[in-house]
């Protein structure tokens, strides 16, 4: 919100400067997010009137015009305005003045005419980013007067970033209570004086349901001047806040609600058909906006009707049937309390964000109406004249908010701040703030005013104790406490180990959604979820995940699509399970990887990522939690993988993850040209360990034999290796596949494997016998179970 201070300090002016004061206010709570000075570099820009306008002889854009500067005095100055006409008051800047801008003017001949000045516009003069045309001031400025003496200049304008929780400091009272309070000033009194009625007309409402509209003010006021314009002290303090004027009767709405923080909204009263009847809205009903949008009403907003239907949504924005206009000579002045919850989201609902809305969400006053509709009428009848009607008031005080007393405990305000303050400075800040106090043994009774929604509980009159008392007021203190060690356990490990092995093999990390779309949870996962959210930010994201790999998959193809042909992302987080009456999660860790299997570098030869290269990544994880020799990888179908290129994980037979190339119909579905390959583990399963268990390094040395068979192509490694290994426990220590050949003398659908069997005892040293009997008994086992031929 922005705020002139000239008009701030007209409420509460405390012996500060500008920079002060806005530093008090940011450490009050109130971000001052910036402060423009407006109207510095004026300096001998006066107000001038265009006595005559003759066309420019040799430019057709161009006029020539002839100014008086002090009602006696013209000179002859060229202006490029459409907007200049005789008559017009507007700034003049001579020959020899700086402009705001940094252009000095000089005496110029422009297509052959001399010009001695300018007319400006309010760009020129840094007063605002109109360009098109200059500024017309009104008819009673005073020619040759200084134009910053004029407008009030020069001015500072403070914009402020206020917290959801302040509604009541949207305006410019409510920035002048904090003031007061910050700076124990006086602050103006908010009371209006009432405006005596000369009329007795009134217009009918009916408040139809009571708890959305507690309180409606209204007032007819008749005969206004329908050729009336705003002064310009109105419109430069509606600029200097942001707002632009558009008729006498809207600015006057603007300048009370800025002022008093009560939204406001007037009707031509002429044009409203019967009763205004706040309600809800009925199904199917429509409406046409001020801003000439029409939109279909929903049954869950409040709108303003009349005989003929709905008239403007209520604490949003008006209707263009009954909106004032040049042609307006009766007026309805309505002010209402909406409650927050009927008002929170609705204009969103409708892609809109109104300054009325965003006060009544956060909300307003309630007990402010009638002083609101007091304002503007004073304000209407000093500019347009008019004949005022008695104000009408209809509250609800059951639907009222009502404001419960709050205890603030002495012991509790010392311990939450750490320092203790004394009791009479506590009861001046809260009474300075506008709060009823009544003191108790244990600290007092505190009730705050209806316009301070944001204090509810003890917390909030510590936290308002703190704002004004001064945050750096309250000294830095270390606090010392014991912290207990945890228990360090060998049967598990930790998931930083795991996103650091990642990293360290080129992986990046993402984080993506826990809600996906069911079509991707049910492709992926292989079944359907019965985790369905109840109301989803969207249909993409209606489901909680059965697995992480949609996520990760969205995430590869952004990537792919912005030209990115090396992907590798892991992600550790939950996937969600069972029902809503018995939710599970598990904590999983998931990787794809695609395009190249290494940089791009000239030492080694392009290659793709395959299988084996992402089945290293996982075994450099699952290798973390200690002896990997009771894994194993084994073929097995999974919904989300390519038949034939995926495998499940086992340790000791427990399924722990899996393993695989994406089936292509999903690779296509997320816009993947590449390979990608993918593993997905249950983290606490993968991650289990046990204490590790020394043994014995034999002293003797290992002897190695080499065999070459041919098998079934359709035979895994793993087969093999547990085979020969079964074949002489207590002989062979380990075996290694150091080759597998497919081609020319191996017939199709055979492969030869060629193993090596290393033979060690930690008693003695093994003689050949020793060695042939092991390879013996290894290749009368694979022939018994596989058909193997023996290789020569």
């Amino acid at each position: 919100m922005k705020i002139a201070e000239s008009w701030l300090r007209e409420w509460v002016n405390p012996d500060l400067d500008t920079e002060t004061l806005a530093h008090q206010l940011t450490m009050s709570g109130h971000e001052v997010e910036g402060v423009a000075y407006e109207g510095e570099g004026l300096d001998g820009v006066i107000i001038g009137e265009v006595i005559a306008v003759s066309r420019h002889p040799n430019a057709d854009r161009l006029s020539v015009c002839k100014v008086s500067t002090d009602g006696r005095e013209t000179i002859e100055v060229v202006c490029g305005a459409p907007n200049v006409t005789a008559g017009m008051k507007s700034p003049l800047a001579r020959a020899g003045i700086t402009l705001p801008n940094g252009v000095k003017l000089r005496k110029s001949k422009i297509r052959g005419v001399i010009s001695h000045g300018m007319l400006c516009s309010a760009v020129e003069l840094g007063l605002g980013d109109e360009s098109d045309g200059i500024i017309a001031l009104p008819e009673d400025a005073p020619v040759g007067e200084s134009l910053a003496s004029y407008l009030g200049l020069p001015d500072a304008v403070i914009d402020l970033n206020l917290t959801p929780n302040r509604g009541d400091c949207f305006s410019v009272l409510g920035i002048a209570r904090d003031v007061a309070a910050l700076t124990a000033t006086d602050i103006k009194d908010a009371t209006v004086a009432s405006v005596s009625a000369t009329i007795d007309d009134t217009h009918a409402v009916d408040v139809q349901q009571a708890k959305a509209c507690p309180s409606f003010a209204g007032r007819v006021i008749r005969n206004i001047d329908a050729h009336a314009k705003t002064p310009i002290w109105m419109t430069e303090r509606l600029r200097r806040s942001g707002f632009r004027c558009i008729h006498p009767v809207v600015d006057i709405t603007n300048y009370v609600m800025l002022e008093l923080g009560q939204p406001l909204h007037a009707y031509d009263l002429r044009l409203v058909a019967g009763a205004i009847c706040p309600r809800l809205a009925k199904a199917g009903e429509k409406l046409t906006l001020l801003d000439d949008k029409e939109i279909a009403v929903t049954e869950d907003t409040l709108v303003i009707s009349d005989d003929s239907g709905a008239i403007g949504l209520a604490g949003i924005m008006g209707g263009l049937s009954t909106a004032v206009s040049d042609a307006t000579v009766d007026v309805f002045f309505e002010a209402a309390f909406w409650p927050p919850e009927f008002i929170v989201g609705r204009a969103r609902t409708y892609g809109l964000h109104t300054e009325a809305s965003l006060r009544f969400e956060r909300g307003v006053d309630p007990h402010g109406q009638a002083r609101a509709i007091e304002r503007a009428t004073a304000l209407l009848l000093d500019i347009s004249g008019g004949e005022a009607g008695p104000l009408v008031l209809t509250t609800s005080d059951e639907h009222l908010p009502q404001r419960e007393t709050i205890r603030l405990r002495r012991s509790r305000l010392a311990t939450l701040l750490g320092v203790k303050i004394d009791d009479a400075i506590v009861v001046e800040i809260l009474q300075r703030l506008g709060l009823d106090i009544v003191a108790q043994d244990d600290g007092w009774d505190v009730t705050p005013p209806g316009f301070r929604f944001d204090i509810a509980i003890e917390a909030d009159l510590i936290e308002e104790v703190a704002r004004v008392y001064g945050y750096d007021k309250i000294p830095e203190t270390t606090e010392i406490s014991q912290t207990a060690l945890e228990t360090v356990t060998e049967s598990k490990i930790g998931l930083e180990p795991v996103a650091a092995t990642l990293v360290a093999r080129d992986y990046q990390e993402v984080i993506t959604y826990s809600f996906i779309d069911s079509e991707s949870n049910r492709a992926l996962s292989g079944a359907e979820s019965d985790l369905i959210l109840s109301n989803p930010i969207s249909s993409e994201m209606s489901v909680m995940r059965a697995s992480i790999l949609p996520g990760l998959l969205r995430a590869a193809s952004a990537n792919a699509a912005r030209q990115q042909d090396r992907v590798r992302l892991f992600e550790i987080g939950k996937s969600f399970h069972g029902t809503l009456e018995e939710p599970v999660e598990i904590v999983r860790i998931a990787a794809i990887a695609t395009g190249s299997a290494l940089p791009e570098q000239w030492a080694a030869k392009a290659q793709s990522v395959d299988f084996f290269d992402i089945k290293s990544d996982v075994d450099a994880i699952l290798r973390l939690a200690g002896d990997a020799t009771q894994l194993h990888y084994t073929a097995a179908d999974h919904a989300a993988l390519q038949p034939g290129q995926s495998a499940k994980i086992t340790r000791n037979d427990q399924l722990i993850g899996m393993i695989g190339k994406l089936h292509p119909r999903h690779a296509k579905y997320f816009d993947l040209k590449r390979d990608v390959f993918v593993f997905e583990l249950d983290a606490a399963l993968a991650l289990a360990s046990a204490a590790p268990e020394a043994s014995q390094v034999s002293k003797y040395p290992s002897i190695r034999r080499d065999i070459s068979v041919l098998v079934d192509d359709k035979i895994s490694a793993d087969d093999l290796i547990q085979t020969v290994a079964s074949a002489a426990p207590d002989l062979i220590s380990s075996v290694r596949i150091f080759d597998i050949f497919r081609g020319p003398g191996v017939e199709a659908g055979l492969k030869s494997v060629a193993l090596g069997l290393i033979l060690q005892e930690t008693s003695r040293t093994l003689t050949d016998e020793d060695a042939d009997a092991a390879m013996t008994a290894a290749v009368r086992k694979l022939q018994e179970k596989f058909a193997a031929e023996l290789r020569e």
